[in-house]
């Protein structure tokens, strides 16, 4: 890190960093909510719009591909323009996405989805570098406070989507427009970082040299964590319900299930941080990440489904460890905020790019052979694939890029 960048960040008072982390826990609080907030209602939009299943379902892709296109060039921006800018302006896009998407027409709908797609995308590569360069010796808090943030806000969204739909007479526009409540309240807390938006810190003008991290087996190891914890996340959040619901589960009782998911890493997504930031090796807990999602996963390909609270519990402790590993790599296996932007932007580009072919290509799979028990075996697969990129990713070490 630059003597310039330790500089700029004495220059915030107690006051100041108490702001910065109010400012960081409010945008990390729509970081998630405006994705998972579709999901529950994704029906009766189409209904009412009167739009094909394809282009329904899309409503929750067009998110993660923008995630896939646009991580790479979030830290070129910030190098050029600054953190501080940046994220600013992509809590604007976010904010107008949310006032566009329930305005009514099927334009406003899907134009609003890019323009959150593209923020979230921004928001999401250039969070563990902001943390690094803010707080650098805090990382793994507060890391647990944005992670723990992001998870609140998601789980919160997928549950009382359907409520606040019932409740209003504008159903489903009543459901996405609560959002943008949080979201403007995030940006008055913003215009607190006036200052740092108005004269904002550029890679010019520190140490930093841009490399490439394509040749660095420490960044293809975390790349692949980050793309397998978002591929059972997003296949879970797609298929679990119906799955349970096939093995005997009410509908709302499935529905539950998934909200249990959620909630069940609140904590951990706050507590795997702090702890894995005191270790130098982060192995056991990539060892409990792997035992509970199999044991989950297992649970559920065998139908035991006197016990699915339980399965549902350990899928989340291990959701909750995964996701928060993934965050904190970015940060302990990297030496500069911009080289954490750099390797949050390959592994979430190439994650995000993986994790969507999931709901589409488990669901072709069941489709195909008429159940649950091929999909459910290639979840399991793919966590012997995170359990092997992640005992790699916690070596202790750095990626090293080349110019």
């Amino acid at each position: 890190m630059s003597s310039q960048i330790d500089q700029k960040e004495q220059y915030r008072s107690q006051a100041g960093q108490l702001f910065l982390l109010f400012s960081i826990i409010l945008l990390a609080l729509n970081m998630r909510s405006p994705i998972t907030s579709v999901g529950p209602i994704t029906t009766i939009i189409r209904d009412d719009l009167h739009i094909s299943s394809t282009a329904a379902g899309a409503l929750t892709t067009i998110p993660l591909l923008a995630f896939a296109v646009l991580s790479p060039f979030a830290s070129r921006l910030a190098r050029e323009f600054g953190m501080e800018v940046v994220l600013f302006t992509a809590l604007l896009l976010l904010t107008a996405g949310l006032i566009l998407r329930p305005a009514g027409s099927v334009v406003g709908l899907f134009s609003g989805t890019v323009f959150i797609g593209i923020a979230i995308a921004l928001c999401n590569v250039l969070m563990p570098a902001l943390v690094k360069r803010s707080f650098p010796h805090k990382i793994g808090v507060m890391t647990g406070f944005y992670a723990m943030s992001m998870n609140l806000s998601g789980a919160f969204a997928s549950g009382f989507s359907i409520p606040i739909a019932a409740s209003s007479t504008l159903g489903w526009r009543a459901s996405l427009g609560f959002w943008i409540i949080p979201a403007c309240a995030a940006l008055l807390v913003w215009l607190t970082q006036w200052r740092y938006i108005k004269r904002p810190l550029k890679a010019g003008q520190s140490t930093y040299k841009k490399t490439s991290l394509k040749r660095s087996a420490l960044a293809w190891k975390i790349t692949a964590f980050m793309g397998i914890q978002s591929l059972l996340f997003y296949s879970l959040v797609a298929w679990l319900p119906d799955m349970l619901h096939e093995q005997g589960l009410s509908a709302e009782s499935a529905g539950w299930m998934l909200s249990l998911i959620q909630f069940t890493q609140l904590p951990f997504t706050f507590i795997v941080p702090v702890i894995a930031d005191r270790m130098k090796n982060q192995q056991p807990l990539v060892l409990v990440t792997a035992l509970f999602m199999m044991a989950g996963l297992s649970g559920i390909l065998f139908a035991w489904t006197g016990l699915i609270v339980l399965w549902a519990i350990l899928i989340g402790i291990a959701g909750g460890f995964a996701f928060s590993l993934a965050m904190m790599f970015f940060s302990l296996r990297t030496k500069t905020p911009f080289e954490a932007a750099d390797l949050s932007g390959m592994a979430q580009s190439a994650g995000y790019l993986f994790a969507a072919s999931g709901p589409a290509l488990f669901g072709a799979l069941h489709d195909k052979m008429n159940g649950w028990a091929v999909p459910l075996l290639l979840l399991m697969a793919a966590v012997i694939g995170l359990f092997t990129a992640g005992m790699g990713a916690a070596k202790e070490g750095f990626v090293r890029g080349h110019s």
